[in-house]
């Protein structure tokens, strides 16, 4: 009996983990590419000059940041300095966490491609309206700018000083030398790639792009491997009464429990997503799966410790509720629909 669960284990394993090495290589390579030929600093700079889809551009500025939560601090940093709106830094804020590139590889590879689209549609709506919606009210002014800005905001193990490590291309600090190639910082902790200076003969841009792509992959995949060795193990072990007990069925209170679970949790999406296919095979709703991936993922207590340092406390509120709304509402949505 033993070997059977053993085995059950060890093909989950390599099931969920083969495939999501495979998604998880490809999407690196796109966005190193992509990283290469549309440097962010760019993009950053032109959402100063487009009001009327502040919002609009900057969920999709967030949706070309694959990093974890203490990588985007530094950027929005740069967005404040520049004089960047509250509605695009939060619409950037939502959407970087929520529906990057990555993130998007990885709920596909798992559920789909029609549950990919409504988490993507619904995600970055999210992130458009509100970012929106805080313009249109007084807490449109509540984010820090220049002297305001915490110092130490971005934790050292993710961004040593003086160079701006966590975002390639983007400068959230003082200028520093030209910046060309790629490499992941071991001791980051995190999922944020380091620029490293120049040596010898500059690199080609595809030569960057492999590098960008190969530090990424690097930085991911070890949560990936990890992701899948707990759906293994729960796969074989965990018992189906007990999920089917807290999160189980089309019950209400269990999206809303799953959406506010999440907040003291810092899950890592790579890890999440295969757990939490195996907890749905195990009786876990739809709705109280994704609820506990948008919670869990956009406003953990490190995420919001992080965004506080850039935004004032009402904003820093507005930016929970938002997310947790999204959390319980995309719940509702893939429970009754899917």
């Amino acid at each position: 009996m033993n070997t059977d669960k053993l085995m059950i284990a060890l093909n989950e394993f390599i099931h969920v983990g083969g495939a999501l090495v495979i998604v998880i290589a490809i999407v690196s390579i796109l966005t190193g590419f992509m990283r290469e030929y549309i440097p962010q600093d760019k993009l950053q700079k032109k959402l100063t000059k487009h009001e009327k889809w502040e919002s609009l551009f900057g969920a999709l500025f967030g949706m070309l940041t694959p990093f974890c939560s203490a990588s985007v601090v530094p950027v929005t940093m740069g967005m404040a300095t520049m004089g960047v709106s509250l509605g695009t830094v939060l619409s950037f804020l939502i959407s970087a966490p929520l529906c990057n590139f990555i993130v998007l590889a990885l709920v596909y590879a798992t559920f789909g491609f029609k549950i990919t689209a409504t988490y993507l549609a619904l995600t970055f709506l999210a992130a458009v309206f509100g970012g929106w919606f805080i313009t249109k009210t007084p807490w449109r002014n509540e984010i820090k700018r220049d002297g305001e800005l915490d110092k130490g905001a971005a934790p050292s193990s993710c961004s040593p000083a003086p160079s701006c490590s966590a975002a390639p291309s983007v400068s959230a600090c003082a200028p520093a030398p030209k910046m060309t190639q790629i490499n992941a910082n071991p001791g980051s902790g995190c999922g944020s790639v380091e620029p490293s200076t120049i040596v010898g003969t500059e690199p080609s841009k595809t030569q960057n792009a492999l590098r960008f792509a190969l530090a990424l992959f690097k930085k991911i995949i070890p949560y990936v491997l990890l992701g899948a060795l707990i759906s293994g193990v729960s796969a074989a072990y965990l018992p189906t009464e007990l999920v089917e007990k807290y999160v189980g069925g089309d019950n209400i209170l269990s999206i809303i429990f799953a959406a506010f679970i999440g907040v003291p949790l810092y899950l890592r999406i790579e890890m999440a997503i295969p757990l939490l296919k195996v907890l749905i095979v195990k009786g876990m709703g739809l709705g109280s799966a994704m609820a506990l991936i948008i919670g869990g993922t956009g406003a953990s207590l490190p995420e919001i410790a992080l965004v506080s340092s850039v935004l004032k406390p009402k904003a820093v509120i507005a930016f929970v509720s938002i997310i947790l709304t999204t959390a319980i509402l995309g719940g509702v949505l893939f429970q009754y629909v899917f």
